[in-house]
């Protein structure tokens, strides 16, 4: 089904593994499009509830994107693999109504960084390392990277990270607010299962509402706090709003996926 992913469903949650391990899993055409196909199939397939992506080995999530394939492109050429790849991976998969765990097992550079930060759950191991090093290539990041690590770590941080093609360590990720946890390179699987199984507690028709809230406040020329209203009320029409709120009132939990 895929040439470069290994998928593997556990119960409600699908793990999406990128596989390309000689090439540390940088990210090329057909990968991208694998991912685009993983996560929309994950996404309708109602027993999903969470989504990991990781990658394969444990030296890299992905180590980039693939420079043989774009090194001689014209300007046109250039605004079209950055437009696609935002449309076709990185802002579809921002605004997917599954919630999306990144588990970063070592190097997450340029289009790695930019597929973690689209994710809505960002872990790493400690061995980790994240950076954005278009600069040193003579080209900016293209898949949302300045958007979204402006948006995670604030205007003066990112423009180091950019400016300085550096990598930073698992640990300042973490105090930097680009990653939610830092594990041993051999929990971090767990950590992310027990982060999906508390996420698999709750109504998956209010997680999604929850994403696209969220993810308003963030779009230009949308007022978030109207989207919140909008997505409030939609939620009192669902048959997970009327199993949550009896389940409270017979005390007892609720089974949001009988």
């Amino acid at each position: 089904m895929y040439n470069n992913l290994i998928t593997e469903q556990k119960g409600h949650i699908l793990i999406i593994t990128i596989n390309r391990p000689a090439q540390l899993n940088a990210l090329n055409k057909e990968t991208i499009e694998e991912l685009h196909r993983a996560l929309a199939a994950g996404d309708e397939d109602s027993s999903t509830g969470v989504i990991i992506l990781t990658g394969a080995g444990e030296k890299s999530f992905v180590a980039g994107a693939d420079i043989k394939e774009f090194a001689d492109f014209s300007i046109a050429q250039g605004g079209e693999l950055a437009m696609n790849g935002q449309k076709n991976l990185f802002t579809f998969l921002e605004n997917l109504s599954t919630p999306v765990i990144a588990a970063v097992n070592g190097f997450a550079l340029g289009g790695g960084l930019e597929l973690a930060m689209a994710s809505h759950i960002r872990l790493a191991s400690s061995n980790a390392r994240m950076g954005l090093p278009e600069v040193s290539l003579g080209v900016i990041p293209g898949y949302g990277g300045t958007q979204r690590l402006s948006q995670l770590v604030g205007k003066g941080k990112a423009n180091e990270m950019v400016f300085t093609a550096g990598m930073i360590k698992a640990e300042e990720a973490l105090s930097w607010g680009l990653v939610n946890y830092v594990v041993e390179l051999e929990e971090l699987m767990n950590k992310a299962e027990e982060i999906a199984a508390k996420i698999l507690n709750n109504s998956p028709t209010a997680i999604a509402s929850a994403i696209r809230a969220i993810n308003a406040n963030f779009e230009d020329g949308v007022n978030g706090y109207e989207t919140e209203i909008e997505e409030f009320g939609k939620c009192f029409g669902t048959e997970d709003f009327k199993e949550g709120t009896s389940a409270f009132l017979e005390k007892r939990k609720p089974n949001f996926r009988a």
